[in-house]
């Protein structure tokens, strides 16, 4: 049992069994679905777990509860991750009053056939809830990352329950940096909803908040300002650190060649953050995630059937997706006929957002030769 403060309790559960989170993104230290109970004169249940984890946290929710009966369920996001349990909760606790808002009510019966008619609690923008002591109050969060998401702030200890907002990969008793995989969490899950997130933020700023209880990830009582400064920084699109992301695909070592010599002469000239990635062999969410974080991005590809190489169109297509924008990106090509990559790439960003991209193309023909490197240089020198 895990206090958060004298009458909130963590009641979560990590999974680590689960290797691609969302059946996408690799979690090798697993990860966390955090749900808590605030204990008063009422007694509130914040939120579920995946089905996958249903025995644990039941057993975590009766260490708490004891012989009590809660009287809500607050559900903040219906992804079923995080309410997966529903079915039983009804009928282990037959008093139990749902409360969330009409969005999430909506789409319930999407995901479950009961009814919850008698026991449905409605709240919108700006409702409370007294549970004694505590006051709750709910504010909605569309489109952080789903339609329906909204989070509760308790005026009494201060704490903010923010649903997917402020989480990470990684379970709980993993040591490990917490921007690392909250960037990765928040560019591959979040990311395409910038906009939303900046609203939410700007509600957030009115309130005294002490405590963030997130859905996934660790419990942030320390530094606020880092954690809220980190999600100002990334759903506004801004650039985190000054640095070159250099992303390659390579079909017979040429390509991953070029890439290499370019990080070289940055590194020479001074760039301190130089970072480089096969697409085809590292992780698609680390590589997304390496591109927004920093403030330069170079693409280095072969002609591939007329196109480009699948990963690099997968890789471009994330970047899309997930609205970039905000950069400055170089271009490497390769071709022993008739190079296109080149021209393709340049198509593609130049539809993003204040994305420029640099004149300065390097284009090798098949093998890099001496002649190559002034172009080469002249790219480097550019991107400094």
């Amino acid at each position: 049992m895990q206090k958060v403060t004298e009458q909130v309790f963590y009641v979560g559960v990590n999974d680590k069994t689960l290797d691609l989170f969302e059946g996408q993104y690799e979690i090798p230290n697993g990860v966390s679905y955090n749900s808590y109970i605030i204990m008063d004169e009422k007694i509130a249940i914040m939120d579920m777990v995946d089905k996958r984890a249903a025995k644990d946290w039941f057993e975590n929710v009766q260490e708490v509860l004891g012989e009590k009966q809660p009287d809500y369920l607050i559900i903040s996001h219906l992804e079923p991750d995080h309410s997966a349990n529903l079915s039983e909760v009804l009928e282990r606790y037959p008093n139990i009053q749902i409360v969330s808002n009409e969005k999430l009510f909506a789409m319930l019966p999407q995901f479950f056939d009961v009814d919850i008619t008698a026991r449905k609690v409605a709240v919108k923008e700006g409702d409370t809830l007294s549970l004694g002591k505590h006051e709750l109050h709910f504010v909605m969060a569309p489109m952080v990352h789903w339609p329906e998401v909204m989070v509760t702030y308790d005026s009494t200890d201060k704490i903010l329950f923010s649903a997917d907002g402020f989480g990470k990969f990684g379970a709980l008793d993993v040591e490990e940096d917490w921007a690392c995989e909250a960037r990765r969490y928040y560019f591959n899950i979040v990311g395409k909803y910038g906009m939303p997130v900046q609203t939410l933020l700007k509600k957030a700023s009115t309130l005294d908040i002490q405590i963030i209880c997130p859905l996934h990830g660790p419990i942030l009582s320390e530094n606020l300002d880092y954690y809220i400064g980190k999600y100002q920084t990334w759903s506004s699109y801004e650039p985190e650190d000054k640095g070159v992301f250099i992303a390659y695909a390579s079909m017979h070592g040429n390509t991953k060649q070029a890439a290499l010599k370019l990080a070289d002469m940055l590194k020479e000239k001074g760039t301190l953050n130089v970072a480089v990635a096969d697409l085809a062999r590292e992780d698609m969410a680390e590589c997304i995630e390496d591109a927004f974080r920093y403030d330069r991005l170079v693409v280095a590809c072969p002609t591939y059937d007329g196109g480009i190489m699948p990963v690099m169109q997968d890789f471009i297509y994330h970047l899309k997706l997930k609205m970039y924008q905000k950069r400055t990106v170089g271009i490497i090509e390769n071709g022993s006929w008739a190079p296109m990559a080149a021209k393709i790439m340049r198509e593609q960003f130049e539809t993003m957002k204040d994305v420029t991209v640099l004149e300065e193309v390097v284009t090798i023909r098949s093998c890099v030769k001496e002649s190559d490197e002034a172009k080469i240089t002249a790219l480097a020198n550019r991107l400094c």
